[in-house]
């Protein structure tokens, strides 16, 4: 390699396999077994291990990289970007004392991966062959890949890392990496410049556009924690070399243009550029240093000629440097993004046909969030038919209220056959008996009561274990006081479960409430249902006959017309019955996975590197569900056919009963008849309800379990927390007891050292209650006594201020007060703190204070002041000073 550029290091890292990492998401995560991606995750170790060993600039190593960046991509939209698996990798720049970094992170790996591919660009440019001008042009174009690679992994994905990325791709770095790298291309297009017969004027463009270049990489590298101090020397060293050769080459071009004046101008600020860039000679290569001096002699002889050219020839001024014109900058060298790093997806092709980087892996791995989207879609489409079904079962019931509010079929099949069973009776009677309906309505009931039970033993068991909870927490909080316990309530902590007591609350009242109705109407038509199940003996006996009544033409006519209506309302019934059962055939084999799958597939190519999500699906599910908009207006025309045809029916049935006004032969008859006929539709309407009530129970069910386990999640979580406060309580009390403990020994001690201890105060207070007392008394007059320096007691200032200050218990004067002497404490003078080594112990002083405050009671006075001997144990400043423990 050339050594007057820069050559990007690769980042380094250890052997690290993916696949115990994805094994085990896809085990928790998915519902495919992972022994059936082996090979996939065999793949994906060989790919990184192919590509972290990319160490050398050699031209197989790019694709390797690709290839293994590629598979990131791809997998970051099946994966989390927090797979389970530590990816280390160690700087590259800086001064090699950096301990590298760690993180479980897909998109710290691709970032590793990429600025390995740009360093791998970076250095298969330097080793291109520079005397030749492919070579050159090789060089430029790695050098352009090199920055198109840093460009993208500073915009697109180091900013969706979701974590700090690595010190040496900060913004700064990268920043100043992107820079050099353009900078280095455009030298290369600058020497091809110079070796071919390219005018002075475009090199020096060319070479001021390569300072620019250089300026700005320093620029950002000086703020860069990761860049070293010789690389900003180098940058800086190259800026202004190239800064003279551009002003060198403006310099030639005046002399073409007989510019002399300007010429001379432009040379001299050449040679001040060289001579700056020569002050970072100590600091940069040896080809660097020998390129900048090499260029300063030329610069020196170009301008000693000018220079004398025009001082004796030409005679022109030289302009001053703000004079000059800036040069233009011409610039060659740009971002060459690559569709392998930018969109890497769109070269993996698929499972059947690899693309150029390979096949994309675990493509069979369907993620949650597809199979989440596919209940989300059948949840859809069963809401619809459910409503198609729903409302074209409201007109049938519509079409059964008429005509038992007409009394049909009742009345007709009397009038048409007044002896024996009608044959719409005989076939619904046969399709009672088949189906055992008494056994089968009891077996639903017996059914729906035990799902019931089950759901409400279910719920109940929740309840209990929050009530428990909310008692445990109510009991701890009497136990230890509110300050101590101090967290959250049961209802706070857990408001969605409490909300959710009250909804399934009234899921079971309402369910209690429909299942009452379905009783009672079943009740009311038990009989009959059990007569239909009884032979037809047993039905015609109950039913009695009539006599056959002779029609007139005119009923005759009535009666066919009648009986046509009714047979039309049968067929729309049974037509009705084929439409929603091809509605739900329909339903069942609509089959969305596998469209699910591309628009997943489609998805993950589109937007690689983030988690498909079930709300991405939106577009998808509203399209995909456009072909049930026919079936939706299915309601619409039944109901506009249907008021057609009950019209005319009750205009029929109207006719009729005016044509036999009067005629009362059938009455019994047709009431007889009538009743079996809605005691059948009673028990198809039973049958269809208990169905409904079975499957609302069963995903009732699913919701109570679901809650439950919420429950007892949350009362197992509440528990630990519990123990875990409560042992904080309990530690927290000894030391709390051990704090008071230690406090009271030195209140004690202070107040010893002080002469407050309690049988001071006790003396003390004794001592003001006798002169208070004794102040009211009449005595003989007797002197003032003489006051007398204290000695050392324990009494604190005030207190042995007031003693001195009072007269003495025989005495009858008023208290009257010394004025203060030597060795009284004075509140005008600051205390006095006796040396050391002339204070007592504390045990002494307290013994002393005790046998004073024993001769005190044995004199039954005040005057323990008398006699020289005595001891006064009142505080003196001059003689104790103040002692602390």
């Amino acid at each position: 390699m050339a050594a007057n550029i820069l050559t990007l290091p690769f980042r380094r890292t250890h052997a690290v396999s993916l696949t115990t990492a994805i094994k085990q998401y896809i085990s928790t995560k998915y519902d495919q077994h992972p022994d059936t991606f082996s090979a996939d995750m065999a793949t994906v170790d060989e790919l990184r291990t192919a590509a972290v060993t990319v160490l050398e600039p050699h031209s197989s190593g790019i694709k390797r990289l690709q290839s293994y960046a590629a598979q990131l991509v791809w997998m970051g939209g099946k994966f989390p970007i927090d797979i389970g698996a530590d990816f280390t990798w160690y700087d590259g720049l800086g001064y090699g004392n950096n301990g590298g970094s760690s993180q479980n992170n897909i998109r710290f790996e691709l970032a590793n991966v990429l600025f390995n591919l740009a360093a791998l660009y970076n250095q298969l440019a330097g080793t291109a062959n520079r005397s030749t001008a492919e070579g050159l042009k090789t060089a430029f174009n790695y050098y352009c890949s090199s920055a198109g690679v840093i460009s993208h992994l500073k915009q697109e994905i180091i900013p969706d890392m979701r974590a700090t990325a690595p010190e040496d791709m900060d913004p700064m770095t990268l920043e100043c990496l992107e820079q050099l790298q353009l900078a280095q291309a455009q030298e290369c297009f600058w020497h091809k410049a110079v070796k071919g017969d390219t005018k002075d004027a475009l090199i020096a463009k060319l070479a001021a556009k390569v300072s620019d270049l250089y300026s700005q990489a320093s620029d950002w590298g000086i703020k860069s924690e990761a860049i070293r101090s010789d690389w900003i020397h180098h940058m800086t060293a190259k800026h202004h070399h190239f800064a003279a050769a551009a002003q060198c080459r403006a310099g030639r071009d005046c002399l073409e243009k007989r510019k002399y004046g300007e010429e001379v101008a432009r040379l001299r600020d050449s040679l001040a550029c060289v001579n700056e860039g020569l002050k970072e000679s100590r600091y940069v290569s040896k080809s660097v240093s020998d390129d900048l001096s090499a260029l300063k002699n030329k610069v020196q002889d170009d301008l000693e000629r000018a220079e004398k050219d025009n001082d004796m020839i030409y005679l022109i001024p030289v302009p001053s440097k703000p004079e000059l014109n800036t040069l233009e900058r011409a610039n060659v060298a740009s971002l060459q993004f690559t569709k392998e790093v930018t969109d890497p997806v769109s070269l993996l092709g698929d499972s059947n046909k690899p693309g150029p980087l390979g096949k994309p892996l675990f493509s069979k791995l369907v993620p949650y969030a597809v199979h989440f989207a596919a209940s989300i879609y059948a949840s859809r489409r069963e809401q619809i038919i459910n409503g198609i079904v729903e409302e074209l079962e409201t007109l049938t019931t519509r079409i059964h209220e008429l005509l038992s509010s007409l009394n049909l079929p009742g009345s007709l099949q009397a009038l048409e056959k007044p002896l024996g069973l009608p044959p719409g009776l005989v076939s619904h009677a046969e399709e009672i008996r088949q189906q055992n309906a008494p056994a089968r309505l009891s077996r639903m009931l017996e059914d729906i009561k035990k799902l019931k039970n089950s759901g409400l033993e279910t719920f109940s068991a929740g309840v209990k274990l929050l009530e428990n909870e909310a008692s445990d927490d109510d009991e701890a909080k009497l136990k230890y006081g509110t300050d101590r316990w101090n967290r959250p309530d049961s209802e706070t902590a857990a408001t969605k479960l409490y909300s959710q007591v009250t909804e399934i609350n009234g899921y079971f009242s309402s369910a209690e409430s429909s299942d009452k109705m379905v009783r009672d109407k079943l009740k009311e038509n038990d009989n009959l249902i059990r007569l239909l199940n009884e032979t037809d003996r047993d039905l015609e006996e109950y039913i009695p006959s009539s006599r056959r009544v002779s029609m007139t033409p005119r009923v005759e006519r009535h009666v066919n017309r009648l009986r046509e209506m009714l047979s039309a309302a049968n067929r729309t019934e049974s037509n009705r019955r084929r439409k929603i059962e091809s509605l739900r055939t329909k339903a069942q084999s609509d089959d969305v996975n596998p469209d699910l799958m591309k628009e997943a597939s489609r998805l993950e190519r589109q937007y690689p590197m983030r988690k498909v999500e079930a709300a991405q699906f939106e577009g998808f599910f509203d399209r995909r569900l456009e072909r049930y908009n026919a079936d939706i207006e299915i309601p619409k025309l039944e109901r506009r056919e249907q008021d057609t045809m009950l019209s005319k029916l009750a205009e029929a049935n109207t006719a009729l009963k005016t044509e036999r006004q009067g005629d009362s032969s059938t009455r019994d008859r047709e009431e007889r008849l009538q009743e079996l006929e809605n005691a059948y539709f009673a028990y198809k309407e039973a049958v269809q309800n208990l169905d409904t009530g079975r499957k609302f129970y069963n995903d009732l069910a699913t919701v109570v379990a679901k809650f439950r386990d919420e429950c007892r999640s949350f009362a197992y979580a509440r528990q630990n927390e519990a123990a875990g406060l409560e042992a904080d309580i309990m530690t927290a009390l000894p030391m709390a007891n051990l704090s008071i403990q230690q406090q009271q020994p030195q209140e004690q001690s202070a107040g010893s050292n002080l002469g407050f201890n309690s049988e001071a105060r006790k003396s003390q207070q004794h001592r003001y209650r006798s002169q208070n007392e004794d102040s009211h008394v009449k005595h003989p007059t007797l002197a003032a006594p003489t006051p007398v320096k204290p000695n050392s007691g324990g009494l604190p200032p005030a207190v042995a201020n007031a003693n001195a200050s009072t007269t003495s218990p025989s005495s009858g004067k008023s208290p009257s007060y010394a004025t203060p002497t030597a060795g009284t404490w004075n509140p005008e003078v600051g205390i006095k703190f006796a040396p050391a080594g002339s204070s007592r112990g504390a045990q002494q002083q307290q013994q002393q204070q005790q046998q004073q405050q024993q001769q005190h009671q044995a004199n039954g006075s005040a005057t323990s002041t008398r006699g020289k001997g005595a001891r006064d144990s009142r505080w003196d400043p001059g003689q104790h000073g103040v002692r602390f423990g």
